[in-house]
């Protein structure tokens, strides 16, 4: 998401109103491109600008999917300062992220 939102989570017409610039700009990737979508906000974003259903493409920290159109989806807790502050996302967890994102699949 590139909108910053008040109180650093966006209201649900934010993120649609976002979504279609979202969407031309995946649109506009390689084939083969990977996406690293940090938050599940960023990767259920992803999957509604694809169209395709969320419950087929659960959110989980390093979850890995190919997508119907050859992209890959690899989406991490975000990092803000909560996250890391409590510990829910380590800096090794963060960086087998960009490990798992640089191999192929």
């Amino acid at each position: 998401m590139k909108c910053l939102p008040p109180a650093n989570k966006p209201e649900p017409g934010e993120i649609r109103e976002c979504n279609r610039y979202l969407a031309a700009e995946l649109d506009a990737l390689p084939a083969h491109a990977s996406i690293l979508a940090l938050g599940q906000i960023a990767h259920q974003a992803v999957l509604r600008a694809r169209g395709l259903k969320l419950k087929d493409y659960p959110f989980a920290h390093a979850s890995d999917y190919r997508l119907p159109d050859g992209r890959r989806l690899v989406s991490s807790y975000h990092c803000s300062r909560y996250n890391t502050q409590t510990r829910r996302l380590t800096p090794e967890m963060f960086a087998t992220v960009f490990t798992k994102i640089q191999t192929k699949d």
